[in-house]
């Protein structure tokens, strides 16, 4: 049976966290300054199968958390009832840095403004975050924490009903890691709302994507220890992501255009349907390769494969947007092909292709881009782009067999 923890010292009650882009940051003079003692405590004295429960109230930590103990659950009374201020945080990189597990739980608790990222796991298995809110309360900032919920290298991860705002790069992410699900969460006013990179088998649904300056973005980028492919990202609600772009230079997410619903770069076997789309100003979905993620300095790595294939979009729901999209080189292509007031249409594709893998100029059935419910607009970036046009739908007109649901035993 597992061992309960419970520590109640001065829980006061919590104001419920605006979920919008206030101005300034949440007033944390009242926040109780005594329970972080008691909370680093019950981490280090931490044993397998504990469960560690944290009280109503709202607590100021100031020093960073830490966990290396197999099988343990940190529990709160609620993502906003249960709230960890690190507004005040003095020492450590991340508000909570779990690595090396084997099982840990994460639910029912928030973390708000911390100094990097707000829960960073790695090399762990059968991690579970559950009902989880990452918050910087002051709004987008490049001066926020890169990530909300960042599980990194890591094996069977579950996502489910967690909330993410203000990061300045993913609100939620996850990173070379085989077998995730991604569900019935909310990212909002992140430079990137939900990204899923290098990963294997990965599942992204029931999900909505608001505010952000991308929605969800599939990237498998070089120069990582390990490559990512197969992913499927359905039943999502993908509207509004138009908020400037507040990325650090010289990260990937920094070149995301504002208005980008739902991204592919440089990612193979990846599945987009059953999705409601609408007013992202850019695109609704972006196809592109390492050549224009705005990362290609860094050149190809041997063995990388920086354009993407086997890419199926179908039954997806398509409304507005497309008619102010970010850059000049957008704009111009938009008005060159539609006129001062048309939209560009649901797919952009940046135009390029692996020439090597082409035969009689069309690539083989398994690594087609299909799409069967919008047009495609094709940017010509191979050729600066100099000549954008609307591609010839029987290019794109296949299908792909259906990816397979991720299962995960947890």
């Amino acid at each position: 049976m597992k061992q309960i923890k419970t520590a109640l010292i001065g829980a006061s009650l919590l104001t419920l966290a605006a979920c919008g882009a206030p101005e300034e940051s949440r007033d944390v003079s009242g926040f109780d300054r005594e329970y972080q003692t008691v909370l680093m405590n019950a981490l280090l004295d931490a044993q397998p199968g504990d469960v560690i429960e944290i009280p109503e109230g709202e607590f100021i930590i100031e020093r960073g958390l830490s966990l290396t103990v197999d099988n343990v659950t940190i529990r709160g009374a609620g993502m906003n009832h249960t709230v960890l201020s690190f507004a005040e945080q003095r020492q450590g990189a991340e508000g909570l840095l779990v690595s090396g597990v084997q099982g840990f739980t994460l639910e029912n608790i928030g973390f708000e403004d911390t100094v990097g990222d707000s829960v960073k796991i790695s090399d762990s298995t059968d991690v579970v975050i559950r009902n989880v809110r990452t918050e910087w309360t002051n709004g987008p900032s490049t001066d926020n924490g890169a990530y909300g919920l960042y599980p990194v290298q890591s094996t069977n991860v579950l996502i489910d009903g967690a909330v993410a705002i203000g990061a300045s790069d993913a609100g939620i992410y996850v990173g070379q890691s085989q077998n995730v699900i991604v569900r019935n969460s909310r990212a909002e006013y992140n430079v990137a709302g939900i990204e899923i990179e290098n990963c294997n088998n990965a599942d992204v649904y029931g999900n909505t994507a608001i505010n952000n300056t991308g929605g969800i973005l599939i990237f498998n980028m070089p120069n990582l220890p390990r490559p990512g492919s197969g992913t499927r990202v359905f039943d999502n609600d993908v509207f509004e992501n138009n908020t400037a772009n507040f990325g650090h230079a010289g990260t990937p997410v920094s070149s995301v255009p504002a208005g980008s619903g739902i991204l592919i770069n440089s990612n193979d076997d990846v599945e987009i349907f059953n999705n409601r789309l609408s007013d992202n100003r850019t695109a609704h979905v972006i196809v592109s390769s390492l050549y224009t993620s705005g990362y290609e300095d860094l050149g190809v790595t041997e063995g990388f494969d920086p354009y993407p294939e086997a890419i199926y979009i179908h039954d997806n729901i398509y409304s507005g947007g497309g008619g102010n999209p970010d850059g000049l080189e957008l704009q111009a292509l938009r008005v060159a092909l539609f006129g001062p007031t048309g939209r560009l249409p649901g797919v952009l594709w940046d135009g390029y292709v692996d020439e090597d893998k082409m035969i009689d100029g069309s690539l083989p059935e398994d690594l087609r881009i299909c799409v069967t419910d919008a047009q495609v607009v094709n940017a010509d970036a191979p050729n600066g782009f100099s000549s954008p046009h609307m591609a010839d739908s029987a290019l794109f007109d296949c299908t792909l067999e259906p990816r397979p649901a991720v299962e995960l035993d947890l």
